[in-house]
């Protein structure tokens, strides 16, 4: 078996254990978190006997146990169950809000790479200079605040004193787009409505660089901190002594190696953004998943706030083997240590 189809199979194997206790843990503390779903689905008119039948057929009545075996053999058929915010199938409100965190998430995560990396790069090629001392400044401002502050300050920046971005939605009311893929960018484009797609653009700009600013500096710190290890390389001297110009051994020689260790940290960091979106959505009022798990937590909706769980666990778990494959593809030391073993 190839080496990287025996890593990509034993880190599957890893995450599906892990998504397994993931929904185990969120499954007991859904069903231990105060307050009685019925109740609240039903509302404080609702009869005691109406409570008992809706409890019934959520087989809340049943020991733990007998509930989580009832939740998996509905899992085993694609049947997250329904959701008692929205009164449709869990699994159809994923469908629907789940895109619009994905398409956030993503443009933010290329502005994390195409911002920070870049910056770490110059950072680290100009050294103890004041280029550096402005990148690490900037830089640290980014990490030192959460996503929603950004937010807000951007909002009161670019969109109140300077009116230049919307405020809400991922696109014009006056614009309307028969949903394909449910990323609006994407959609936009099959349509091939640009003025749309320039639309959706617009909007999408300040949430998502609210939610990058964080990576961004993270990202750039790491690369700069990797790289500047690097350039006190033997080999690295090596080329400065040969007169090979700096761009050449910053990008070529020293950047490479120092992606090695960064690449886990900024890959946690695109992960980590499905759960930070849902403060930026709220600011935003971006109708995405996030948005929408945070709403059915308030409403102790059981099969929304664990099949919105279980999705952003995933999703993590996704990333996380993505980000294995890309450093086995970079450091030819793992491929041959996955094929020694």
């Amino acid at each position: 078996m190839p080496p990287v189809i025996r890593l990509l199979a034993k880190r599957l194997g890893t995450s599906l254990i892990v998504l397994v206790g993931v929904s185990m843990l969120i499954f007991a503390i859904a069903r231990v978190i105060p307050g009685d779903p019925a109740r609240i689905a039903l509302g404080p008119n609702a009869s005691a006997e109406q409570v008992t039948a809706l409890r019934e057929r959520l087989h809340l009545d049943r020991p733990i146990v007998t509930q989580y075996g009832y939740f998996v053999a509905d899992l085993a058929r694609g049947d997250l169950g329904t959701s008692l915010y929205t009164n449709r199938p869990v699994t159809s409100d994923i469908a629907q809000f789940l895109p619009a965190t994905l398409e956030l998430v993503i443009v933010s995560g290329l502005m994390m790479v195409l911002i920070g990396l870049p910056l770490g790069i110059l950072s680290a090629r100009y050294r103890d200079s004041w280029i550096d001392n402005l990148i690490r400044l900037v830089t640290l401002l980014g990490v030192s605040a959460p996503a929603f502050v950004w937010a807000v300050i951007l909002m009161l920046l670019f969109a109140y004193f300077l009116p230049l971005f919307p405020i809400a939605g991922r696109i014009s009311d006056t614009i309307t787009i028969q949903p394909v893929t449910g990323f609006l960018l994407i959609d936009t484009l099959l349509a091939g409505n640009f003025r749309a797609f320039g639309n959706a653009a617009w909007h999408i700009v300040l949430p998502a660089f609210a939610l990058a600013l964080s990576g961004i500096g993270q990202a750039a710190r790491l690369v700069r901190s990797n790289m500047v290890e690097t350039y006190e390389k033997p080999y690295i001297e090596m080329a400065q002594s040969y007169g090979f110009p700096g761009r050449r051994i910053a990008n070529k020689y020293a950047f490479r190696p120092s992606m090695i260790p960064s690449l886990t940290i900024i890959g946690l960091d695109f992960a980590a953004m499905l759960g930070n979106a849902f403060l930026v959505e709220a600011v935003f009022a971006w109708p995405g998943l996030s948005r929408y798990g945070v709403a059915v937590i308030l409403r102790k909706d059981l099969n929304a706030i664990i099949g919105t769980v279980l999705i952003i666990s995933a999703m993590f778990l996704i990333v996380n083997v993505i980000v294995d494959l890309l450093i086995a593809f970079i450091n030819p030391r793992i491929r041959y240590s996955q094929r020694a073993g």
